[in-house]
């Protein structure tokens, strides 16, 4: 999808030829003597049209518009969850008439400010958002939208956010696209062939470790996972070097599992094809990076990323196995569907080398999350009050939502072993903090936060699909360090992703 920020009024949005014009009508919303501003007033007057969010009107080929079809639409006090709900009504208003709109015009009668235009570029890109790399050309769905012309009253107070919004577009698509690729589209080495394609955009390099080089780093966790594959693992380091070498990198480890059957403690076969999205952390560290090379802040960032299958073969992990991590502590693989955290302690471990300012881990970590907070925020643990603040604040500015939760060390008492050093599972009771504190050990040397994404990065049902998330979160944390100087670019950007 194309996007272009320009100055406009609803006079030069009515001029605009296009497909569709949505107009977001705010509360403090004062008609003109325009003939749009006297429709929208008559129909205010009438009780047709009303400011509250979401509450639309649908015309065809209005008087005075060059656009085939017009959406008025209620956007409350133009906040950004207002703007988003608005957004929302009216591509349902137009996907319920037509099969697709692609030139759009989307209009703020009255002041917008920097969040609603980055919601609502946002919330433009989901509505279209269409997965196609395993379709048939003949069955890929028809709606889309294709240029989309963003009117603001004025563009200088607005333009850093459009930007940041629209390379945050990149980045979630490029999430969305590899978490929803069936495991044998998204392999390791397919992920790792997707990470290799971002070092040829600026400032970005990329590194990625086999087998041989994973077992010269005595990385005996991440190894016992993979073992029972016929799928090679891979390792996976990107940087991103827009500061200067002394300044020290923020580290984001994404787990990778592309597909995850439990191992010998199989999952139930319901549902089970879900387990793709088990790369979704993984996925997420992609579109972060991915959105840093369209704004070239000030900043350097390391992406690492373990990635493997865990399956049932006969060279698999068995319940009971103890295994060494590259930390040189030994772990009892209780259960085997406790996978992702074996993966992830090694890459852990092996960030220290970069001496980080801080380490952000993502996963789809636990089931138990998903039964604490839900699908509305991801879970969030932290042995650093300022860092957990930090990214608690990026998400309600990107509105991909967060909620801190404990760390106590009582937690951890479910996770002693007999056997080794630390079991890797602690009971049912509180399962997504014991994953926590079983992570925690292994990041003892920087300040660390873990997000456990496992109800939020992808929906079930009737609109499943990855959703990108946490991208948003992740790049506004990122962007909010005083380092980060974004250059902000005038001309259109396009947020488009290669399927190659």
């Amino acid at each position: 999808m194309n996007f272009e920020l320009k100055t406009l009024d609803l006079v030069g949005a009515a001029a605009l030829k296009s497909d569709a014009l949505i107009v977001l009508v705010t509360a403090n919303f004062k008609p003109g003597k325009d003939e749009l501003s006297l429709q929208m007033a008559q129909a205010m007057k009438a009780g047709d049209l009303q400011s509250k969010p979401g509450k639309s009107l649908a015309l065809y080929r209005p008087v005075g518009a060059h656009c085939v079809r017009a959406v008025f639409v209620g956007a409350g006090e133009g906040s950004a969850k207002q703007v988003r709900q608005a957004i929302v009504a009216a591509i349902g208003a137009l996907r319920s008439g037509s099969t697709g709109e692609k030139k759009v015009v989307l209009c703020f009668a009255s002041d917008a400010s920097a969040q609603a235009v980055h919601a609502a570029v946002l919330t433009l890109a989901e509505a279209s958002y269409v997965y196609t790399t395993t379709k048939a050309k003949a069955a890929v769905e028809a709606w889309t939208l294709g240029r989309v012309t963003l009117g603001v009253p004025l563009v200088a107070p607005v333009k850093s956010a459009f930007t940041q919004a629209v390379a945050t577009v990149a980045g979630i698509e490029m999430a969305k696209e590899w978490a929803n690729r069936p495991a044998n589209y998204a392999t390791p080495t397919l992920l790792a062939q997707a990470a290799r394609s971002l070092s040829r955009l600026p400032k970005i390099t990329c590194e990625v470790l086999g087998p041989k080089e994973v077992a010269q780093l005595s990385m005996g966790s991440f190894m016992a996972v993979a073992q029972g594959s016929d799928q090679p693992l891979r390792f996976i380091v990107l940087n991103y070097s827009g500061a200067t070498k002394t300044q020290a990198p923020t580290v984001l480890i994404g787990k990778g599992i592309t597909f995850d059957t439990g191992g010998i403690s199989i999952k139930p076969a319901a549902e089970m094809d879900e387990m793709k999205y088990d790369m979704a952390g993984a996925a997420s560290v992609l579109g972060v990076f991915r959105a840093l090379a369209e704004l070239k802040p000030a900043i350097n960032v390391v992406g690492l990323i373990p990635t493997c299958e865990n399956m049932p073969g006969g060279r698999a992990l068995k319940p009971g196995d103890v295994v060494t991590s590259m930390s040189g502590q030994t772990i009892e693989v209780l259960n085997t569907d406790a996978e992702g955290r074996l993966i992830l302690c090694d890459a852990l471990t092996y960030a220290e080398r970069f001496k980080p300012r801080a380490v952000v881990d993502v996963a789809t970590l636990t089931g138990a999350c998903v039964v604490a907070l839900g699908h509305v925020r991801s879970g969030l643990f932290s042995t650093s009050d300022v860092l957990a603040a930090q990214l608690v604040s990026a998400g309600e500015v990107s509105m991909d939502l967060c909620w801190r939760m404990p760390l106590d060390d009582d937690y951890a008492e479910g996770l002693k072993s007999n056997f080794a050093d630390v079991a890797n599972i602690g009971g049912r009771m509180g399962g997504a903090i014991t994953a926590a504190k079983f992570l925690q050990r292994f990041a003892g040397k920087f300040d660390w936060a873990h997000l456990d994404v496992a109800g939020t990065a992808w929906k079930s049902g009737a609109a499943k699909g990855a959703t990108g998330r946490p991208v948003g979160l992740l790049l506004e944390f990122l962007l909010a360090s005083p380092m980060a100087k974004v250059a902000v670019k005038s001309s259109p950007r396009k947020s488009s992703l290669s399927k190659k």
